[in-house]
């Protein structure tokens, strides 16, 4: 009969109950069965892991993609009492880590798949006994998945090898598709899967089209006070990015590939430790941290698939307290994308344009955003979320850009298909430049056939709408050349509906989800500042400590005691041991 888990629950992680899934899961694995739990981020999946390998007798294996996930997720379980350890490349304690490892003194012990899948890591494992093994980011498994990691693939014969050992898999981003591949792969049958929905509610959906994108960051970041990212889609963009928005004077840094190693680290450390700071990142940065209090993600471009996205968006707000998700996107991002797609082998060229066509639809509803991401991972959510920019503030009428469309198209045409967006609205509206003469398109019929200013106002964003449906196409010099949609467009046979977004006011300072202080409590921050001083004393961020939702707990409650303190959510007992009388000292002085 498994042992209650409640009991560990309270006392290890400071909670009164389960959340969501995590107890059927919790009791399938304490069960000894085989699972695959799809749980959004910030759901409580390593809590999954965590709890059972307190409770269970042995060590528990954890397969995770990055070193320094991993590493992150040492820190968190070290500090609420968990015996942790992880066995990477740049641990310089490992014959430490394996003596503990053989005398049954883990817990946890965390291995990247490559190690894991190894003939020598195998035989180890033989030698001390295993209560679990914990396959995190099992999308990595599945050719499916947008994360593909070969290593993953070669896991199933160190399973099978400790088959008496149960499994679990963990995901936030697994469509059906995947999800099947997934349970085949790890040898998971298929009663043992878990889904949890995709919801995030308290991650607020924006979408912009690009309009000096530098600019809209900035004004976001104006609005969020707390941590944030910025994708970008190059190493470049992600330093041009960064220097921009540090003229705001938020604390801003740069994190690719093509850093020196050390500099990267660097700039990943401040920034997991820090409670403001804003990284410009390739997409590469952000499955390798695990920090909850992440205020923002901005795309300053279009991501890969609505998986991505959803991923990408998901390291907002982990923490529960709301967050903004604000992807800026343009024309040449489809266009750029819809090259690529021709640039990859022929067989996952129809699955690529499936991805980028539900992009597509995400940027140009006028419905709710989240209800479009909801549905894409095959739940059947409400029309109307609430906290999605279409809800808040509905776009405006439709406008019939099909006259307009006709007219660029034709321009494009007449001006032999090699000009770009900017020239074929001159054309159109009739700018005489020493271009256009020497070019003889001032003797064209299209020469200054848009003159409305209704019509001139659509201009720009029928183009956007053009490269968009793949009715044009941006070829190798930016010129603009018909796609397939063109032909149908040009014969009236498909019409061009644009939705006019309303316009947004450019707010300062006012934040558009509520900040970590929302009353300005002046207790809540003085317990942040001793949090702050707590952690740097430790050196570990800021949230390994506790997080907000904890620290505004107290201000509301103000436990006069340490009976009190560990009622807190969020407070066990290893915490209430070593900072509890650091915090209830701040309390009695605030009363």
């Amino acid at each position: 009969m498994p042992r209650d888990p409640l009991p560990t629950l309270q006392s290890t992680f400071g909670f009164p109950d389960f959340r969501g899934v995590q107890r059927q899961v919790v009791d399938r694995v304490l069960a000894g069965a085989n699972t695959l739990a799809v749980m959004p981020t910030g759901a409580g999946k390593s809590l999954c892991y965590q709890l059972p390998s307190v409770v269970l007798d042995g060590t528990c294996v954890v397969v995770s993609p990055l070193i320094a996930l991993m590493h992150d997720q040492l820190r968190a379980a070290e500090a609420i009492g968990i015996r942790a350890a992880t066995l990477t490349s740049v641990d310089t304690n490992q014959a430490e880590t394996i003596a503990r490892f053989r005398a049954g003194e883990l817990d946890l012990l965390y291995v990247a798949p490559e190690r894991a899948s190894g003939g020598g890591f195998r035989d180890m494992l033989g030698q001390a006994r295993l209560s679990l093994f914990a396959i995190d980011e099992a999308h990595c498994v599945s050719e499916w998945g947008h994360d593909f990691r070969p290593d993953y693939r070669l896991l199933r014969p160190l399973l099978d090898a400790f088959g008496h050992v149960p499994r679990l898999a963990l995901t936030a981003t697994a469509d059906a598709h995947t999800r099947a591949d997934i349970l085949d792969q790890l040898g998971i049958p298929h009663e043992g899967l878990i889904v949890a929905g995709f919801d995030r509610p308290n991650i607020r959906y924006l979408i912009s089209p690009k309009d000096n994108v530098a600019r809209q960051i900035a004004d976001l970041i104006a609005e969020q006070p707390g941590p944030g990212i910025v994708y970008a889609q190059t190493r470049a963009a992600t330093e041009k990015l960064a220097e921009q928005l540090g003229r705001t004077g938020r604390p801003t840094r740069a994190y690719h590939a093509g850093l020196d190693p050390a500099v990267r680290a660097r700039n990943q450390a401040d920034f997991v430790a820090s409670e403001d700071m804003v990284i410009c990142a390739t997409v590469a940065f952000g499955m390798g941290i695990d920090k909850p209090d992440v205020r923002f993600v901005a795309h300053a471009g279009l991501p890969k698939s609505i998986e991505s996205f959803y991923q990408e968006t998901g390291r907002a707000g982990r923490d529960g307290d709301p967050s903004v998700a604000h992807l800026f996107w343009g024309a040449e991002d489809f266009a750029k994308a819809r090259q690529r797609i021709g640039e990859v082998e022929p067989a996952r060229q129809p699955g690529e344009r499936t991805r980028l066509n539900a992009l597509g639809a995400l940027v140009e509803t006028a419905g709710c955003r989240r209800s479009i991401l909801l549905k894409h991972f095959g739940e059947a959510p409400p029309e109307k979320c609430g906290n999605c920019d279409n809800c808040l503030n509905p776009p405006g009428a439709l406008a019939n850009a099909t006259e307009v469309a006709r007219k660029f198209l034709s321009a494009v045409f007449r001006t032999g298909q090699s000009f770009g967006v900017g020239y074929i609205e001159s054309i159109l509206t009739g700018q005489s430049s020493e271009r256009s003469l020497m070019n003889g398109h001032e003797a064209l019929s299209v020469f200054g056939i848009v003159s409305d200013a209704e019509e001139v106002a659509l201009i720009k964003p029928t183009a956007r709408a053009l490269l968009l449906r793949d009715a044009l196409r941006a070829n190798d010099f930016g010129g603009l050349e018909f796609g397939p949609a063109a032909k149908a467009i040009l014969k009236g046979e498909s019409e061009v509906a644009l939705i006019i977004p309303p316009k947004r006011e450019r707010r300062r300072g006012k934040g558009t989800v509520g900040a970590p202080n929302p009353i300005g409590d002046p207790l809540f921050e003085a317990l942040r500042n001793c949090r702050r001083e707590l952690a740097k004393e430790a050196q570990v961020p800021p949230y390994v400590i506790f997080h907000d939702s904890v620290l505004r707990e107290m201000a509301q409650l103000r436990p006069a005691n340490r009976d009190a303190l560990s009622r807190i959510t969020g407070v066990g007992t290893r915490k209430l041991e070593a900072y509890g009388d650091a915090f209830l000292a701040v309390i009695r002085q605030g009363s």
